[in-house]
């Protein structure tokens, strides 16, 4: 296993300002750009990916992938397994989704014990937050693997306050099952579900969780049997509960797909490709990992990343509103836009 220097702000203000001279101008501090590189309050790069979204008490928490600056292939694994040193799970905090306050490392990686789950040379992925009203804890879910993602678990870590830090709990295969790609869902009666890829990434499982949200109950229902779906994103509006995802195609864009049920663990009716505009068939070369309802209003945002898999760092954000028109749910692209102007 390879080596590599842990990750330093300093390197990623120098990497900014090499990305500035680039083709794709820096995110403005007053609009949502997608693909665009996105700085922090301070003028750093935001490292977040395959990141999750909480509200709480008026404030929206991201958290993402803490990604180091060194990105290697996995020895002796035969698919194209770029990765980094698991540089744990960063925070940021915003009250207008536009501009980003950098909270810090809220997860670290256990540098100590080499057979921790979250040692560097591990793999911390997708963390996901929500907030328990009986406990009054914070829970974060992610996806932990180790070098050739074999281990293929879930994770669960948990704390006081949004911004850490997070004390990690363990692992598990929910019950018994694969875990890789995964999204937390919360209900409108505080009901929280596990959404994650399973059986080798063939099926789709949604499993409810224990009332103090740390464990995975036996009730599980499993979903695009065979389909090898991963990425999903979930959300619910008016009733109806819908899911994005993407297929499985290692570090490569592909073509996204919606479905919709009328309850959360399903039956879903599979749907189209729900991209809209220049490269829709590859996700505008990004793939799903979260969506977000804006807080007091009808719209929802579809977060991906552009995943820049020999320089993952370097991977940019693609957020985007969703439209609907009787009832389908589309995903157009918008060059510039701002959570307080758009109105479909």
């Amino acid at each position: 296993m390879s080596t590599t220097k842990p990750m330093k702000r300093n390197k990623l203000l120098l990497l900014g300002a090499w990305l500035l001279m680039t083709t794709v101008p820096a995110q403005a501090a007053d609009a949502i750009v997608p693909g665009a590189e996105w700085l922090d309050t301070e003028g750093m790069v935001i490292n977040a990916h395959g990141g999750g979204i909480l509200y709480h008490e008026g404030i929206y928490y991201w958290y993402g992938e803490a990604k180091g600056d060194f990105t290697y292939r996995s020895p002796g694994v035969g698919w194209d397994c770029y990765r980094t040193d698991a540089g744990g799970v960063s925070c940021y905090s915003s009250r207008d989704l536009c501009h980003w306050t950098y909270e810090g490392i809220v997860l670290d990686p256990d540098t100590t014990h080499t057979f921790s789950d979250i040692h560097p040379t591990m793999v911390i992925e997708r963390p996901k937050v929500i907030y328990n009203e009986r406990t009054r804890q914070f829970v974060m879910w992610m996806h932990i693997d180790n070098h050739n993602y074999e281990k293929a678990v879930a994770g669960v870590a948990v704390s006081d306050r949004p911004t850490g830090k997070f004390r990690f709990i363990e692992s598990i295969r929910p019950n018994g099952q694969m875990s890789r790609d995964m999204t937390l869902f919360k209900d409108d009666d505080q009901q929280a579900y596990l959404v994650y890829s399973s059986e080798g990434n063939a099926t789709l499982h949604i499993a409810s969780l224990s009332d103090d949200y740390l464990h995975v109950t036996p009730h599980y229902t499993r979903h695009f049997v065979g389909q090898s779906r991963e990425a999903p994103a979930m959300f619910k509006r008016q009733g109806k509960y819908y899911i994005v995802t993407s297929g499985c195609t290692g570090w490569d864009p592909n073509e996204a797909q919606w479905a919709v049920a009328d309850h959360v663990m399903g039956p879903y009716t599979v749907m189209d490709n729900p991209c809209r505009g220049p490269h829709a068939d590859k996700t505008f070369y990004a793939q799903s990992t979260f969506a977000l309802p804006v807080v007091g209003t009808d719209q929802y945002i579809i977060m991906f990343d552009r995943w820049n898999k020999k320089d993952l760092i370097t991977s940019r954000y693609v957020w985007l509103p969703v439209r609907f028109d009787d009832g389908a749910l589309t995903i157009p692209w918008t060059d510039r836009w701002t959570p307080a102007t758009l109105r479909w």
